[in-house]
């Protein structure tokens, strides 16, 4: 993969008029089969010996998450891993509360953040965050390494980052600070109407004290 191009595909497969139960295990095998049957079988023989990074691009509820379970359910989770920074962030913020699981942090914080503020005020920025006000990138990427270094290493879907021109930077040197060093990575951008995502907002449950 790093000296060559994964061929783009279609999915539209002439002859093909099958229809598929996608929430079924078995059709949704038999869909991605019928549809990228050889490509998957590359991708499978690439990653014996092989793996890379993906950023996913994405409006909130385009589906990050959903293509990386079914990338899982496709390759193994042997050989594919989902980072969410989202989920990352509210686990840290999580374990604040927590005075055990906060010196851990603390303590892995203080020898692997390089940022231009105080790990106490990365810390303050964490307590106090809010959707409107992104917390510093350099406190973003220690907590994705921390989440990392618990992972075998395999090819990554990070999710979540970059989430502006600023970060698109950092993630182009990003596999050398997790030691991927030879991984090529890529950019996935998931480009669907807000119709669509309004659609999916309607049927999602949500908790209001949480």
């Amino acid at each position: 993969m790093s000296s060559r191009e994964l061929s783009l595909i279609k999915t539209k497969v002439a002859g093909l008029h099958t229809r598929f139960n996608l929430s079924d295990p078995d059709s949704r095998r038999e869909y991605f089969e019928a549809k990228a049957g050889s490509e998957i079988k590359e991708l499978k023989e690439y990653f014996k010996n092989n793996s890379f990074i993906a950023y996913l691009l994405g409006k909130k509820n385009s589906g990050k998450g959903t293509y990386t379970k079914l990338m899982i359910e496709i390759f193994g989770k042997d050989k594919i891993g989902h980072i969410s920074v989202g989920d990352i962030v509210r686990a840290a913020y999580a374990d604040i509360k927590d005075e055990v699981k906060k010196q851990e942090l603390v303590d892995y914080i203080h020898k692997n953040y390089r940022g231009y503020i105080s790990v106490d005020q990365a810390l303050d920025a964490l307590v106090n965050k809010s959707q409107d006000k992104l917390l510093p990138t350099e406190f973003i990427l220690t907590l994705v390494k921390k989440e990392i270094d618990k992972l075998e290493r395999k090819s990554l879907f990070i999710d979540g980052f970059p989430r502006d021109l600023d970060q698109i930077s950092y993630s182009l040197y990003f596999r050398a600070l997790i030691n991927y060093r030879e991984d090529p990575d890529v950019f996935v951008t998931i480009d669907i109407p807000d119709s669509v995502i309004d659609e999916r907002i309607k049927y999602r449950v949500v908790c209001p004290k949480c």
